[in-house]
C-alpha cells in the first residue's frame, strides 16, 4: 500500500514526467472501443511500442472464461467492423485506418490476452511485455460487479503470469456504437499519465511489485480529475440480481445501457443491474465503488485467490489434531 499511495501522491503534485520506452499490451472484454483506439494513441505519442489485442465481440460478463473449442472462422464481422464475416478466429484486424498493431481474437476476454501475450508480443519482441493494460471498459468495475468483469479477469491472467498488469474501467457514458466517443481522449490521457508515474517510480525497472495488479475505476467525467488511493472493499455501487422478466424490472441504468448499444430488453428470466440506494458506512469510504464518483479510484489487487499467511495459519490451527489432518 505504501507503494500505491506513494505514486498517487507522485501523481497529484508533479507535472509532465520523461516515460522509458515500455512494450506494452492492451487489451479488453468489450472489443474494438472509442476507449482503446483512445489508450493506444496516447500511448505511442509517449513514444511506447504497443500492440492491442481484443475479443472480436462484446463479452462484458465473461469474466475468466476459457475458450476449450479451436477458433473457427467469423460467422459474422466482429464489433465495429474489425474484421470481417469469413475471417480466421484471430489475426489482424481489417478495418481501414487502424495501421498493423490492432489484433482481434474470437472468443472471450482471457483469449484475447493470452493470444496478445503467447502470439503477437512473441512475434513482435521475442519477450513478453512490460506491462498490459486491461481496457479502458464501457462501464465501471466496482463492488461484487468486479468478480464476473472481462476486463479484471484479463489483467488477473496476466498478473498470474508474473506481469504487471492493470485493470482500467471508464463510465458507461464512454460506449458507442463507434470510435469516436467524446470521453475517451480524457481517459486516455489520465491512463497515459498514470503508466508514465509508475513508470518513473519505478526509475526503468519493473512497473509493479510481483504479486500486485491494480483496479482502476474512473468518474464518468475524467477530464480535470484526480487519482487517489483506493481498496475493492465491500460496498456495491450496483445491486446485481436475477428477474423473472428483464423488461418489467428494467432500471435505469440498464435501459441506458439498452440504449447505448442499440439493444431491446427482453421480457425474459435474466439479470437485473440498479444503483445502490443505501450509503456507504463509515468503513466503506475508502472502497472503490464509493470512491470513483469523485476520483480517480486506484485500488491494489493480489494476484489470483491466494490468501494472506494469518489465514493459512487458521487453516492449519482448524486442522492440526483433528481426524481431518489424520
Amino acid at each position: 500500500m505504501r507503494y500505491l499511495l506513494a505514486t498517487a501522491a507522485f501523481l497529484a503534485f508533479t507535472g509532465p514526467l520523461a516515460a522509458e520506452t515500455r512494450h506494452i499490451v492492451i487489451t479488453n472484454d468489450d472489443g474494438l472501443t472509442s476507449n482503446v483506439v483512445a489508450l493506444y494513441k496516447a500511448l505511442k505519442a509517449d513514444g511506447h511500442d504497443v500492440i492491442v489485442s481484443v475479443p472480436c465481440q462484446n463479452q462484458s460478463g465473461m469474466g475468466a472464461a476459457l475458450g476449450l473449442r479451436p477458433l473457427a472462422p467469423l460467422e459474422s464481422a466482429c464489433r465495429n467492423n474489425a474484421a470481417n464475416a469469413g475471417a480466421t478466429g484471430a489475426g489482424p484486424m481489417t478495418r481501414e485506418g487502424l495501421g498493423s498493431d490492432f489484433y482481434y481474437v474470437n472468443s472471450t476476454p482471457v483469449m484475447a490476452v493470452l493470444y496478445g501475450l503467447d502470439i503477437v508480443a512473441m512475434k513482435r519482441w521475442g519477450k513478453a511485455p512490460d506491462l498490459v493494460l486491461s481496457g479502458p471498459n464501457e462501464g465501471q468495475n466496482v463492488g461484487a460487479i468486479a468478480i464476473s468483469s472481462g476486463t479484471i479477469s484479463a489483467a488477473q491472467f496476466a498478473a498470474l503470469r508474473g506481469l504487471p498488469a492493470i485493470a482500467l474501467s471508464a463510465g458507461q457514458n464512454s460506449a458507442g456504437p463507434d470510435l469516436d466517443n467524446a470521453q475517451s481522449p480524457a481517459i486516455a490521457a489520465k491512463s497515459a499519465e498514470l503508466v508514465r508515474a509508475l513508470d518513473v517510480a519505478s526509475k526503468g525497472g519493473r512497473m509493479l511489485p510481483a504479486g500486485l495488479a491494480l483496479n482502476i475505476n474512473f468518474p464518468n467525467e475524467a477530464k480535470g480529475t484526480k487519482f487517489c488511493a483506493s481498496k475493492i472493499g465491500t460496498y456495491n455501487a450496483y445491486t446485481l440480481s436475477f428477474s423473472e422478466n428483464m423488461a418489467a424490472s428494467a432500471s435505469p441504468e440498464m435501459k441506458e445501457m439498452a440504449r447505448t448499444y442499440k439493444m431491446d430488453i427482453p421480457a425474459l428470466p435474466g439479470l437485473s443491474l440498479g444503483q445502490n440506494p443505501a450509503k456507504p458506512s463509515a468503513e466503506q469510504l475508502q472502497d472503490e465503488s464509493f470512491l470513483h464518483l469523485s476520483c480517480i479510484a486506484v485500488s491494489p489487487m493480489q494476484a489470483g485467490y491466494a490468501s494472506a499467511d494469518q489465514n493459512i495459519n487458521w487453516v492449519s490451527r482448524i486442522l492440526t489434531g483433528s481426524a481431518l489432518a489424520k
